[in-house]
């Protein structure tokens, strides 16, 4: 099997179109059968993982400096990172990311319908809903040596922004595993700021999570994001629907 190493960059290989345009075109360029997609500002894994699937979900940490804003995102990463490798593990991806991702190059050329080119962000999560619509397999290697690294937002403008773009794509998600745990994560926050005592359920859950992808991550750094996460899930979804309507 052979691979390709896929970073496409913006306004060098998009022909201002966007990211899924440039991807087009590089991935069919490609003289590979698998196409490793990594972002342009990450640090890349040290060793490439088999080629064992249509799609494999590959590992992500996030750095930052020590910064409250950058501390609370490696914080919020680290659960993401768990929630996307455990369901993916029991069969029910519901997570992936483009910044650290290798695919069957074919089958990704025929899931690009799918991937609403029309919508700036989502090429990572449309490609999982396809693949799993079209009953495609998919492995998760979460092995140090495929972790790729990742660098929180330096502002809270950017940090709001990045969000609010990734709730923009909610409304065009169908797979049921992705509704499910989207909803399961709103009722939840949603329950906590009717009900504050929700936090002594929810803490040392989102606790456990955070601890297992970054054994760093503090105590309290972890209930300040417990404490303000409903609040800033909602302003993201709202500010990602407005800007989805522009």
């Amino acid at each position: 099997m052979s691979l390709t190493v896929i970073v496409p960059r913006r306004g060098i290989n998009d022909d201002g179109l966007g990211k899924k345009h440039a991807l087009h075109k590089l991935i069919s360029q490609a003289q590979t059968d698998y196409v490793w997609l990594q972002d342009d500002d990450i640090t890349p894994p040290v060793a490439t993982p088999p080629l064992e699937a249509d799609l494999i979900i590959l590992p992500l940490h996030m750095q930052g400096d020590h910064s409250l804003l950058q501390r609370l995102q490696c914080a919020e990463y680290a659960a993401i990172q768990y929630l996307t490798i455990l369901s993916a593990q029991h069969g029910h991806a519901v997570m992936c990311s483009g910044a650290n991702l290798i695919v069957h190059r074919d089958r990704w050329l025929e899931s690009y319908p799918d991937l609403y080119p029309q919508i700036p962000s989502g090429d990572d999560m449309f490609l999982l809903q396809s693949f799993k619509r079209r009953h495609l397999s998919i492995a998760v290697m979460d092995d140090p040596r495929y972790t790729a690294t990742v660098y929180a937002q330096s502002s809270w403008r950017a940090f709001f922004r990045q969000r609010m773009r990734w709730a923009g794509k909610a409304p065009h998600y169908s797979d049921k595993d992705i509704i499910c745990c989207g909803l399961v994560v709103l009722l939840a926050n949603v329950l906590q700021l009717l009900c504050p005592l929700v936090l002594l359920i929810k803490f040392p859950i989102e606790y456990h999570m955070v601890k297992k992808r970054d054994p760093k991550a503090s105590f309290l750094i972890v209930l300040l994001l417990e404490i303000v996460y409903p609040l800033y899930m909602l302003i993201c979804l709202i500010g990602g629907r407005i800007r989805g309507s522009w």
